[in-house]
């Protein structure tokens, strides 16, 4: 079980088990199995919408309890919440494997991490301002004439 919190603080517990793979297979057609047979650990980091479906799916029984609807746990899971979610997901995706399948799923994380933050990095570059290497000078490190 890994717990994160949405951005109302409420506290949420992902377990993935092959109930829990089920439940969201049925729900989603989405296959949480291909974590360890590649492409859906990309599908989840670039779609935030089906990365929060799969989380209510998961968190379904909590939410019921709960009396929160997937808009309303939709609509709590915004920025920084998302990372911790998708941390909280792909950590328990990762316990959930044998070990031969976790190791080819941790490489596989690995690799997105590693293309993300290149991405990131590109991105933030070509910003304005951004560190691209060509803005100005400092006013400190500018010579006064």
């Amino acid at each position: 079980m890994k717990p994160f919190a949405d951005s109302e603080k409420r506290e949420w517990a992902v377990v993935v088990n092959v109930g829990a793979v089920r439940r969201v297979r049925d729900a989603l057609g989405v296959d949480l199995l291909d974590v360890a047979r590649g492409g859906l650990l990309e599908r989840l980091a670039d779609d935030p919408v089906l990365l929060v479906n799969v989380l209510y799916v998961l968190c379904r029984s909590e939410a019921d309890a709960r009396g929160v609807s997937d808009e309303d746990f939709g609509r709590a899971m915004v920025g920084g919440v998302l990372d911790d979610a998708a941390s909280a997901l792909f950590k328990e995706l990762l316990d959930f494997f044998p070990s031969a399948q976790r190791a080819r799923a941790l490489g596989k994380l690995a690799r997105l991490l590693k293309d993300q933050e290149a991405a990131a990095v590109e991105a933030m570059a070509s910003m304005p301002g951004g560190s691209s290497g060509n803005s100005p000078a400092s006013a400190e490190s500018t010579p006064t004439g």
